[in-house]
């Protein structure tokens, strides 16, 4: 389908604002995780490792589209550890023995996503133990925050690649139309890049949330585990479980917001 047919085709309108809506959702992983990492630098670079987090992730998901014939081919086994697991009640495996190359990137990127929130969730706990900091943040670490900065971006295309390659996925399986999907990927990204900074000013302000988005990411790095191995967890379930403990946390800020104007008063 030429690209004025898609135009005035209401159906690609309507798989276009569902694919947005839907990787806008997906994206919400990726953006914590930049968020999160982005506030351990000075705050003259924060905003700037966001643009190019987010901008890397663009020319990723765009690149990985115009080689969609090969990520295709990341579904198909790669090879197969021949073991039996355990039968559900409807006679199939418990688990997937053969791997993919999107099995195995899944699997890579949630045993990242577990490593890398341990460990911050570690540092958090121990306010006191500096080691755990990209960097001293005080004036004069110049050569300090470059090589910060260096690790943060490489932390982001890391995680990038992850998210890139399941978001790409899905869109395929949304749609046919590469136009669309790239439409759809530029969008959501633009949307990311408006939320990115308002997101991490919100949790740099609000300290508990940076241990709710940890732990978020924990369970994010388990479910990718999960659908690495076969375990496909329904992403309704997440985002619900998600939003509902965002909603608690955000009571819980109303709450100690008001109880200091009240000893203010």
């Amino acid at each position: 389908m030429d690209l004025m047919a898609l135009v005035s085709d209401p159906a690609a309108w309507l798989a276009l604002f569902t694919l947005i809506a839907l990787e806008v959702v997906l994206g919400v992983d990726n953006l914590i995780f930049i968020a999160i990492l982005s506030n351990k630098l000075p705050e003259h670079l924060q905003s700037k490792a966001r643009r190019i987090g987010l901008a890397l992730a663009l020319v990723m998901r765009i690149g990985l589209l115009m080689l969609i014939g090969w990520l295709v081919t990341l579904t198909q086994p790669i090879f197969d550890l021949g073991l039996a697991g355990s039968a559900t009640n409807h006679g199939e495996p418990a688990f997937e023995t053969a791997f993919s190359g999107r099995d195995l990137i899944l699997l890579a990127g949630g045993l990242f996503l577990l490593w890398k929130a341990t460990k911050e969730i570690h540092h958090s706990m121990e306010p006191e133990d500096d080691s755990g900091d990209l960097l001293d943040k005080t004036p004069g670490a110049a050569d300090a925050a470059k090589a910060a900065f260096g690790a943060v971006i490489a932390q982001i295309i890391a995680i990038d690649l992850v998210f890139s390659v399941d978001s790409i996925l899905t869109a395929v399986g949304m749609t046919d139309e590469v136009p669309i999907m790239v439409a759809a990927v530029v969008i959501t990204v633009g949307i990311m890049m408006v939320a990115a900074d308002p997101l991490a000013r919100f949790i740099e302000h609000n300290p508990t949330l940076v241990m709710l988005a940890l732990a978020f990411l924990v369970m994010i790095g388990l479910v990718l585990i999960a659908d690495g191995f076969g375990f496909h967890v329904p992403k309704g379930y997440i985002y619900a479980a998600m939003g509902f403990s965002v909603g608690v946390e955000l009571l819980n800020i109303v709450q100690r917001q008001r109880r200091q104007r009240r000893k203010n008063a």
